[in-house]
Order: C-alpha cells, then sequence, then structure tokens
C-alpha cells in the first residue's frame, strides 16, 4: 500500500523546539474517525503549550482490516516525527509498530473532536505531560554530551 496524496503546508519554519507533531486518523480533519490500519488519511499537527498548526495531510486508498501488515509500513512512514497517533481503534501488531519507531498509539472515543484533542495536548504541554508524553518528548529531542559531564562530576560509590 503506498500513499495516495500527501498535502504539506509550508511557511511557517519558525518550529517552536518545545513543540511536538501528533497525527490523527481521520476522514475530514475534523473527528478522530479511523481504525488506524484501514485509515484512508491522517492530518498530522505541530503542537506546542503556545497552540498548533496544521503541517500535512496523507490520504491513503481504501483497505479492508484482512489482517494484511503489508498496508502499515506507508502509513507508519508517514507519521515519520510524530511522537503519537490518535485512533478509534488499532490492533496489537500496529501497535508493536508503531512503538519500535517511537511513536504512541492513542486509543480514543470515536468520532472524538480533533480539535478537543489539540486543546488537552496543548493544556498539557503547557501544564505539565503526563509520563508518556514526557518520555515521547525526552525520545524525540537530541541528547546532549554534556550529560556525561554532569554524571562524571557525580559521587560514585562501589
Amino acid at each position: 500500500m503506498t500513499m495516495k496524496r500527501q498535502l504539506k503546508l509550508v511557511g511557517n519554519d519558525d518550529t517552536d523546539a518545545n513543540a511536538i507533531k501528533v497525527a490523527f486518523a481521520t476522514t475530514d480533519r475534523k473527528r478522530v474517525n479511523q481504525h488506524f490500519g484501514a485509515a484512508e488519511g491522517f492530518a498530522i499537527y505541530r503542537v506546542s503549550a503556545s497552540g498548533y498548526e496544521l503541517l500535512e495531510v496523507a490520504q491513503f486508498g481504501r483497505l479492508d482490516m484482512d489482517g494484511n501488515e503489508d498496508k502499515l509500513g506507508a502509513k507508519i512512514e508517514a507519521l515519520a516525527g510524530c511522537i503519537a497517533v490518535y485512533c478509534q481503534a488499532i490492533g496489537a501488531s500496529a501497535i508493536a509498530k508503531l512503538r519500535a519507531q517511537g511513536i504512541q498509539p492513542i486509543k480514543v472515543a470515536p468520532e472524538s473532536l480533533v480539535s478537543s484533542q489539540l486543546h488537552a495536548l496543548k493544556r498539557e504541554l503547557r501544564d505539565g505531560p503526563s509520563a508518556w508524553l514526557k518520555r515521547a518528548i525526552e525520545q524525540q529531542s537530541p541528547r546532549s554530551e554534556s550529560r556525561f559531564d554532569a554524571m562524571a562530576t557525580e559521587a560514585w560509590e562501589e
């Protein structure tokens, strides 16, 4: 399965260092209304404590939920750089493949509004991230070599 169409919005290259990318399995960019494996499209957003913006929309052809895992590769590839994908359902093999790529699958109630999920995520970034979000942000940010200097100055006991 290959991507059918991809729309990337250009213009605002001023990225917040604390911003994250998340995706929503959606057909209309308004509601989370797709099972991950059979998703016909994803809306990908950049989210920070101060706001959010649509970055891209990826569309795929219609798929059956037949257990054929070959269709997952293009979808996971389209989510490169995302720390999470929101969907209304997802299978175990897709969860494993997403987690291996550092993407947290998040199951939400069918027909959940994308805007509500974005507002909640923005609020969470502003007020303090939950455990999974904090871990995802830490995995996303490049590790500084200076962390070894800090460890070297610590007292060591044997």
